[in-house]
């Protein structure tokens, strides 16, 4: 898979991967604040691998769901922090509002065993894959 530099930062990105929906995508809901959610994606043998940045938001706050049935999202809300009228702000860099992120899922995955979890920040989704089937080779003998 060929690793281009971001447009956005240091880090790379597939922006050319097929089963990818990326941020061109004009159905995906995203705040500015929080779109640059980052999500690595790996591939093992047995499974296809998301690992998602979502720190100080609650497990109750992210959303994982498979729409049209081969496309995962992953979704959450970052509220703003009441504000107190006897306080003063002096600086506010911690992001709010929604994300989206959707990834059209290869045709082999098991649908029905996908499981997430989430520990210190980190949402992890894994997408198990079926088996591949192993060709059968039958030899036929050439008669005449």
């Amino acid at each position: 898979m060929a690793m281009i530099p971001s447009l956005f930062g240091n880090n790379t990105t597939t922006i050319f991967d097929p089963f990818s929906f990326n941020m061109f995508d004009p159905s995906t809901e995203t705040s500015a604040a929080i779109s640059n959610t980052r999500i690595d994606w790996k591939e093992t043998p047995e499974a296809h691998i998301f690992k998602a940045d979502v720190p100080g938001l609650k497990k109750e706050e992210v959303k994982v769901e498979v729409e049209e049935g081969k496309v995962l999202r992953i979704s959450g809300e970052r509220s703003v922090e009441k504000e107190d009228k006897n306080d003063t702000w002096h600086r506010t860099e911690r992001s709010s509002g929604k994300f989206t992120r959707r990834f059209r899922l290869p045709e082999n995955v098991k649908m029905d065993q996908i499981k997430a979890t989430m520990e210190n920040g980190v949402l992890c989704v894994v997408v198990p894959k079926e088996e591949e089937k192993k060709r059968e080779v039958k030899n036929i003998e050439i008669c005449g």
